[in-house]
């Protein structure tokens, strides 16, 4: 009941609760469903692998940097009311380290992630092809028109003006993906994971559950005309191909693939080098945490100084959060990228026993069913570093550094390094000392690779 519950919980919050529940929703069923499923998950939380893991420990510091952030300019309200806006995001994280406790859960996961897509992608391509007039917005961009209207008719669609000053439409969904940058990140993530589905020599399965499926995403991140996710699944095709082909030859079809889908008007006629003004937005983001480098300006409120948001998830964490928060967000992600990389590399996997017989009723090995052996947990591990590629190439030009895919593939990993742990395949996690100490240089080394970038841009 505790995993039915999580899935519902995150499609509640990809899509909208009135997506889901209709007029219901007006009697918050979002917070009726995230009260069952913590009622529901305290029994396995007792047996769970949870406080093993750096990262619940980076979570709670997160949210006590979200709410310190606030609470600095005294204003209490305004703290908590940022902590509840962080807490159903890095809640996720949780739910799946505690309720995906077997193979077949974490393909199901994968598949409520494919199904929320293919939702949104229908929705907004049937709006583009029969719900926009013929001739579009009839003004010309920048005049005055009722963007409220608009929402309301076309939700799953955002008109904008591209660097021709003609008017494009961009397919987003509501909720958690509600901009298609964010949509398009949530794409690219879930791409790789698609092919967990993949059976060697299975030419119909394959095509049917997974090629159709890539093509369908791929299709919906075309209409989403985001710049990032282009340059997102360049980097994934190299990552992707390197271990095959050789790493040169996979960035030379990799910029093909650029090329050719710049000459297809993949970014809807926004060129790349219009993005030139998201560096500007990073100087001004640097500023900003110079000016508030423990706790920041608050969260949220960067775009108060800016004008708009910093565009990179890692400055506007060190603006609005200052170094305590930056510190913490980089020791989940430290954590859980080591954990990544270690079973998704040959020589640190071991054969181990896929198949504990573990004596021990508490044990998560008891619970994690299913067969997995030394070749399958690698390749997982590489389909889970192709879709974090995906996500933080992504990243490095959003401002989304607390979204709920962050923390959702944050314990997906943890789940896998639990089942390889469990079968004595992989080396123990990092401790926690270690990790602690290891944050600090990398939340440094974070701020200085976005500033060593601007200058390098700057000069050219």
């Amino acid at each position: 009941m505790g995993f039915a519950l999580t899935i519902l919980y995150l499609v509640t919050y990809y899509l909208n609760p009135f997506t889901v529940f209709g007029q219901l929703a007006w009697y918050h069923t979002e917070v009726i469903v995230a009260v069952l499923v913590v009622l529901f998950s305290l029994p396995a939380l007792l047996r769970s692998f949870l406080f093993k893991t750096s990262q619940s420990v980076a979570v709670l510091g997160m949210g006590a940097a979200i709410f310190f952030s606030i609470l600095v300019t005294g204003w209490f309200t305004g703290a908590v009311n940022a902590l509840q806006q962080f807490i159903p995001n890095a809640f996720a994280y949780y739910l799946i380290c505690i309720n995906c406790n077997t193979r077949k859960k974490f393909n199901i996961l994968v598949l409520m992630l494919l199904g929320i897509c293919i939702f949104v992608i229908y929705k907004g391509a049937y709006d583009l092809h029969y719900g926009i007039p013929p001739g579009g917005i009839q003004t010309k961009p920048g005049d005055e028109w009722n963007r409220d209207a608009w929402d309301l008719a076309h939700p799953y669609i955002l008109p904008q003006d591209n660097d021709q000053g003609e008017w494009i439409f961009r397919i987003r969904g509501l909720a958690e993906i509600n901009d298609p940058n964010d949509f398009a990140q949530l794409l690219v993530s879930v791409i790789p994971l698609l092919f967990i589905f993949w059976r060697p020599k299975k030419f119909l399965r394959n095509s049917l559950f997974v090629l159709l499926p890539v093509a369908v995403l791929l299709y919906g991140t075309f209409l989403t005309h985001s710049r990032g996710s282009l340059v997102a699944l360049v980097a994934m095709a190299v990552v992707a191909a390197r271990r095959k082909i050789g790493t040169l030859p996979s960035v030379i079809i990799a910029g093909g693939l650029f090329v050719a889908a710049t000459a297809l008007s993949f970014t809807g006629g926004r060129n790349m080098e219009s993005g030139e003004g998201r560096m500007v937005l990073w100087a001004m983001s640097v500023g900003l945490f110079k000016s508030n480098p423990i706790f920041g300006v608050g969260f949220g409120h960067a775009s108060e100084y800016l004008g708009h948001t910093s565009h990179n998830s890692i400055m506007v964490c060190a603006a609005e959060l200052g170094m305590f928060g930056l510190y913490f967000w980089a020791m989940f992600l430290l954590a859980t990228m080591r954990d990544t990389l270690t079973f998704a590399s040959p020589d640190k996997v071991a054969a181990g026993d896929p198949d504990p017989t573990d004596e021990d009723p508490w044990s998560f090995s008891k619970r994690m069913k299913g067969k997995i052996d030394q070749k399958e947990l690698i390749r997982l591990g590489r389909l889970l570093v192709i879709s974090f590629t995906g996500f933080l190439t992504t990243g490095f030009f959003l401002s989304r550094a607390f979204v709920l895919t962050f923390f959702l593939l944050g314990g997906m990993t943890e789940v896998l390094y639990q089942m390889g742990l469990q079968r004595r395949m992989i080396p123990p996690r990092l401790k926690l000392g270690r990790v602690l100490l290891y944050s600090a240089p990398l939340s440094i080394g974070l701020i200085l690779s976005v500033y060593l970038l601007m200058r390098v841009t700057f000069l050219f």
